[in-house]
């Protein structure tokens, strides 16, 4: 006989991307190039020197050093792990369970309710403006009705790639009676970043921000993220997680990548460059749009007369994959995507025009 699982899972479904085999890959908000070449010969150099049959730092320490000086802050204010969703995982584990609840603001990034129903935490949905922001009304109505033990707020936002607003960021962490987590994965893109009431003063008791390596270091391979987090907690995190959860390879990585952070902030800048020009566009085309401070782009097709399913499929039907967001919460006919290559962008430009003319 098959053995059960908990009955609190059955009715649940992994997290899915589907792929498929295309000549243009935008649906997964990847980087849109590997590392420098730099970085692999810096990488392949302090490989050689690994002890392979030695267990890895099991706190990290070196690369929270490194993570600490590049965010002016305490080595103990940084918790790494294996991406930022191991992150939020830790959090969920650690601050919320049976009997707690989570909230977050729709539509978002999946994986919150996905995390948090997986650790047996209640999850509670608001409601985002169709332009993708959260009021403060809004937030007040969740957190007084619901009294989270975690507020989750992604800025910028999956999948409309708008940032949060810094009142609404001030207004949690005013009244949430617990943790406020401010998702960055697509922080550097950004006009802000929560991490800047960090100081070394401490800065607010409640607030984690989690950061991903995926991204803008163009490391996604490598499943590294951290968080910055207030004094004292990553004792508490330490009660769950496994034992040298973090190998040795990715904290190597990650220090090595450090290195050239003047690349990647060039890298940043292409990127937005790029996004601005898809945009631009994408409204001539006549979809509406939703600005983005990201490295992807949130689009809707129904004002063309077309359904997001059949531009999302006559796009496969020319080789170029984007996210179909159509049936996530509030996105009928709403496709999504990354900004890849100038070549890659011009085939999806180039794709998508012929569709719906």
């Amino acid at each position: 006989m098959k053995p059960p699982v908990r009955d609190d899972l059955r009715l649940l479904e992994g997290y899915h991307s589907p792929q498929i085999e295309v000549e243009v890959r935008l649906n997964t908000n990847e980087a849109p190039v590997g590392p420098p070449s730099e970085f692999t010969e810096a990488l392949a150099a302090e490989l050689r020197n690994v002890e392979w049959h030695r267990y890895p730092d099991r706190t990290a320490s070196g690369l929270r050093a490194d993570l600490a000086k590049l965010h002016d802050i305490e080595p103990e204010r940084i918790f790494v792990a294996n991406g930022s969703n191991e992150v939020l995982q830790t959090v969920c584990l650690t601050y919320g369970g049976t009997g707690r609840s989570v909230a977050t603001f729709e539509p978002t990034y999946a994986m919150y309710g996905q995390i948090a129903r997986s650790t047996q935490s209640a999850v509670v949905d608001g409601e985002r403006h169709a332009d993708g922001s959260v009021s403060v009304f809004e937030l007040e109505r969740v957190i007084d009705r619901h009294q989270p033990s975690i507020v989750f707020l992604c800025s910028p936002n999956n999948p409309t790639g708008t940032p949060e607003r810094f009142e609404v960021l001030e207004r949690a962490l005013e009244i949430a009676p617990g943790l406020v987590v401010v998702d960055e994965a697509y922080g550097q893109f950004a006009d802000w970043s929560a991490i800047d009431l960090c100081d070394d003063a401490g800065g607010p008791p409640n607030l984690v921000v989690t950061r991903t390596f995926s991204k803008t270091w163009a490391m996604a391979g490598a499943r590294l993220g951290y968080a910055v987090i207030p004094a004292g907690m990553a004792a508490e995190f330490e009660k769950v997680v496994l034992p040298y959860h973090v190998d040795t390879f990715k904290q190597i990585a990650g220090r090595v990548a450090l290195r050239f952070a003047d690349q990647m902030e060039h890298r940043v800048a292409a990127i937005v460059s790029e996004r601005e020009r898809i945009e631009t566009t994408l409204g001539r085309l006549g979809l509406d749009v939703w600005p983005s401070q990201s490295n992807f782009i949130l689009f809707r097709t129904s004002p063309t007369g077309r359904s997001g399913d059949d531009v999302w499929q006559a796009l496969v039907d020319r080789s170029v994959l984007v996210r179909n967001c159509s049936g996530w919460p509030r996105l009928a006919d709403c496709l999504r995507v990354t900004v890849g290559t100038p070549p890659e962008n011009d085939r999806f430009l180039e794709a998508l025009a012929e569709v719906i003319a």
